[in-house]
């Protein structure tokens, strides 16, 4: 989990000067993690429906190199997610929303009924 935070720190950065494949070199990560990280996140934009994003995986390396396929495997899931999270915006809470007046309506129908019970 804590794992899962640290990225979304490294993804907000993406709004600042330096690129994140830049930023991922200035933090120490293996220029082969940051290939990977990059590639993976265009790739889990892409998947999530977004515009802009292509899907991009070098596979000979990804099968080779284990810190691109980290690399990758991470970008991929973070981008996905961040986009979904994107995407959902109010219809999250909508849903939500929904479901408190499903459970208002049904607590109410049971009160109706405890109280007008023989």
């Amino acid at each position: 989990m804590w794992r899962y935070a640290g990225w979304l720190g490294v993804l907000l950065l993406i709004a600042g000067c330096q690129s994140t494949h830049e930023d991922l070199l200035a933090k120490g990560y293996p220029p082969a993690f940051a290939d990977g990280f990059d590639d993976g996140c265009s790739s889990g934009r892409q998947a999530a429906g977004a515009i802009i994003g292509e899907f991009r995986k070098n596979v000979p390396r990804y099968l080779k190199d284990p810190m691109y396929a980290e690399g990758w495997s991470d970008g991929f899931r973070q981008c996905q997610a961040m986009r979904d999270n994107q995407d959902r915006g109010d219809g999250r809470n909508s849903h939500l929303e929904e479901r408190d007046k499903a459970w208002q309506q049904q607590k109410d129908q049971d009160a109706a009924r405890a109280y007008h019970s023989p």
